[in-house]
Parts: C-alpha cells; sequence; structure tokens
C-alpha cells in the first residue's frame, strides 16, 4: 500500500496534470438542444439520487461514476448498467467528452474533487456544504473564478416556488427593517436518521481507503469510518454541515446577507452515543446587516420541524415544511395572528427525515443547472451563495469545538 506521502504527492500531480490540459479537456461548446454529458463522484445515497434526477432531465447522457468503495458501483449499474466505472474519480475526470461533474462525495473530500474538475474544464454541480473549512473554500474559489465553468451548489431549496415567494415578501418596504431570523430543524429519529446496517463488503479489497481519507488524519481502515462518516468531526460538520446550510442559503440569496461577524454555537451530543458530532444544537449568527440569525436542531423530537421566521418591524416572513409549496411562505403583518402555528404546520407536514428530505427539488435544482451548462447563465445557487454559507457553517463548528465565540475576519479571511 503506498505512503500517505507519495498518496498525496499522486493528488497533487496528478491535478497538476489536468491543469496543464485544461485547453484540451474543456468541455464542448454547446447548442441550445445539444445533449449533455456527465459523470458522477460520489455514489452513496444521495449522489444516486442527483445521478438519478440528472438523467430524468431530457437530452441528458450517464457516462461514467466514480466511487471509492465498490459496492455502491454495483449499486450504480442496477439503474445505469452502461455507465463507465471509476474507483479513482481522477479517471473519471480524463474523458474529454465530459460536458458536467456531479459530486456528492463525503464533506472533506469536496475541495479535492472540485478543483480537479473545473482544471478539467468540467462544468460542475457540488452537493453541500460547499467546503469543508476556510482553506478548502478559498482553493475552491481561487479554481473558479476565470475558468467560465458553470457551478450550481446543491441548496436546492432556492429553485422551488417558495424561494420566489420568499423573495417577494421579503421586501422592505412589505417586511419593514428585519431584526431577526428564527430558523428550526427537527426530527425524531435516532442519529438524525444517518445509523445505517454495516455492510459485509465494506473491507480494505472493496474500499479504496487512503482516497476516502483525502487529506484527513491518516488511520488504519475503519468500516465504520466509510459507511458512518457523518459521525466525525474528520469528515463532517454534522447537521450544521447537512442541514443548517440549506436554511442559512435559503435566506443569504433571498436577503443578499453576507458572511456573519460572528457566530456561537452551544449544545451537545446528549443520546447519540456512537457519534462525535452534536445531537442537539442552538447557532447564533451575529450578521454585518444588523440582525441576528438563530438555528438550532434536535433529533429526538419533531415539535418545531422545519421552519423559519423573518422578523421585520411591519412584519413576519415565515416559511413551513408543508407538502403545498404554494402555502409554505406567509406574510403575517404585525399584530395579525399567524394562521397556523409551527407546531400546528410541523405535524400536518409529511415528510421523510432522512439526509436531505423529500420533495421534486432535486429535480428542479437539477434541470436548472443542465438548462446553465447549454446557456451559460448563472445557476440558481451559483458559486458565491455556497462560499457564503460554508464559511458560516465552518464558524458554527469552530466554536462549538473551541467553546468560544467565533469572529470573520473580512481582510485575512479567517476565522479568529
Amino acid at each position: 500500500m503506498p505512503s500517505r506521502r507519495k498518496f498525496m504527492k499522486h493528488m497533487v500531480v496528478g491535478s497538476a496534470g489536468l491543469a496543464a490540459s485544461r485547453v484540451l479537456a474543456s468541455s464542448r461548446v454547446l447548442g441550445a438542444n445539444d445533449r449533455v454529458r456527465f459523470g458522477l463522484i460520489g455514489a452513496g445515497n444521495r449522489g444516486q439520487e442527483i445521478l438519478q434526477a440528472a438523467m430524468r432531465c431530457a437530452n441528458t447522457e450517464a457516462v461514467s461514476v466514480a466511487d471509492v468503495y465498490a459496492r455502491r458501483l454495483d449499486e450504480v449499474k442496477e439503474f445505469a448498467p452502461r455507465v463507465k466505472m471509476f474507483t479513482d474519480f481522477r479517471k473519471l475526470l480524463e474523458d474529454s467528452s465530459l460536458d458536467a461533474v456531479l459530486i456528492a462525495t463525503p464533506q472533506h473530500q469536496h475541495a479535492l474533487n472540485f478543483v480537479p474538475s473545473i482544471q478539467a474544464g468540467k462544468d460542475v454541480y457540488q452537493e453541500k456544504t460547499m467546503a469543508f473549512n476556510v482553506e478548502h473554500a478559498k482553493r475552491m474559489r481561487a479554481a473558479y473564478v476565470g475558468s467560465n465553468r458553470v457551478v450550481q451548489i446543491g441548496i436546492q431549496s432556492v429553485s422551488t416556488g417558495a424561494w420566489q415567494r420568499a423573495h417577494e415578501l421579503a421586501r422592505p418596504e412589505l417586511l419593514g427593517e428585519i431584526t431577526a431570523i428564527h430558523a428550526h430543524m427537527y426530527r425524531n429519529a435516532p442519529y438524525g436518521g444517518w445509523n445505517r446496517p454495516m455492510p459485509p463488503d465494506c473491507t480494505p479489497e472493496r474500499v479504496d481507503w487512503k482516497l476516502f481519507e483525502g487529506e484527513a488524519t491518516p488511520r488504519p481502515f475503519d468500516a465504520d469510518r466509510v459507511i458512518h462518516w457523518r459521525f466525525y468531526w474528520e469528515y463532517s460538520g454534522g447537521n450544521v454541515f447537512e442541514n443548517m446550510v440549506h436554511q442559512v442559503g435559503f435566506w443569504y440569496k433571498a436577503l443578499n446577507l453576507q458572511i456573519p461577524r460572528s457566530v456561537t454555537m452551544n449544545g451537545g451530543n446528549y443520546l447519540s452515543p456512537k457519534m462525535q458530532v452534536p445531537d442537539t444544537m442552538d447557532v447564533a449568527m451575529d450578521q454585518p446587516e444588523n440582525l441576528l440569525f438563530t438555528w438550532n436542531s434536535g433529533f429526538y423530537n419533531l415539535h418545531n420541524g422545519l421552519s423559519e421566521q423573518v422578523l421585520g418591524r411591519k412584519g413576519t416572513v415565515a416559511r413551513y415544511q408543508t407538502n403545498d409549496e404554494s402555502r409554505e411562505v406567509t406574510f403575517i403583518p404585525e399584530g395579525a395572528t399567524p394562521a397556523a402555528k409551527p407546531a400546528e404546520v410541523a405535524q400536518k407536514a409529511d415528510w421523510t427525515p432522512d439526509v436531505v428530505g423529500g420533495g421534486d427539488s432535486s429535480d428542479v435544482h437539477m434541470q436548472n443547472f443542465i438548462d446553465c451548462v447549454r446557456s451559460r447563465k448563472e445557476p440558481n445557487c451559483p458559486f458565491e451563495i455556497g462560499f457564503r454559507s460554508a464559511i458560516a457553517a465552518r464558524m458554527a463548528v469552530t466554536s462549538f469545538r473551541q467553546g468560544r465565540k467565533v469572529c470573520w475576519d473580512p481582510e485575512s479571511e479567517e476565522i479568529v
């Protein structure tokens, strides 16, 4: 087995080689009706979901899939038997006919997949949270700026009618000056719904362990870390990265909010001993727009469900998880009685507690990406929203792990 130093050198050399061949490997110029050819990096549950969403888009072709775990490739073969399969994603990027790449790997790998994909001239659909830390976010930005690549971040709620309505209702003339945003994300599912059975074939022979580890601290092979990577700080930001970022990205775009001035996160792991990340948490983000954005979450009670309230001097814009997107966002004038209390809406909502939620928003979001690959227009969740929301999420995790308030230094672009 190669040493970690040799492995990382190979990663750097491989990326440099892709950058050097960028002109030759750049995507084709597509017409409005041309077929979009794409590959997938990361074929776990979410990866398979977005792969099938892209396959449902008109005039697209799934060409290749890469995953460090051979079991995932076998699963994809069941519904896409003709695609090429790779363990090493760099082999996938060697195909100059690929127009786009979908990335749904564990969060610590995002930059390691994204940068070579951009350098290879591919448009990218990047699952959230876009970047694992500040250094990765900057590395991704350096690759993206000036690349002329289309990048869609996987915060799919911004492609829904609910986002359009929120954007319309959150006007200053209607809402007034905003002082606070209260966001909640609750489900009653042990370990957040992330605890999965251990497949018997998750073995060193079936997993490229060094490629899985990437830049994380090197350890002996551990099947639990492959299957339950969301449990570990080295690969995951917990529910802050899984769900807070969705709600933050939604309102960051709707209100054009910037990176927080400071963030404090408290909470703990009270009922989930198998994982390192918290199962109950409260985040307070002091925004430079002079408003407080709070988010709290837990895995063992559904009462608050998924909801947000934007509090303005003239009224409140409320978003609740329901099956009817036309009723998902409402405006409540100051002094009026809300049409439905959050608890009532949460109990009525028929949604499955999993990693990303339900509905068809992934299909709409993917269609927007495919359309932009052809038109070269900016997609609904552009790189900048991914960058800001990723920094906010990392600030929260840093605050929790260091037990203190953290601030953002806009000059050095560092968490201090």
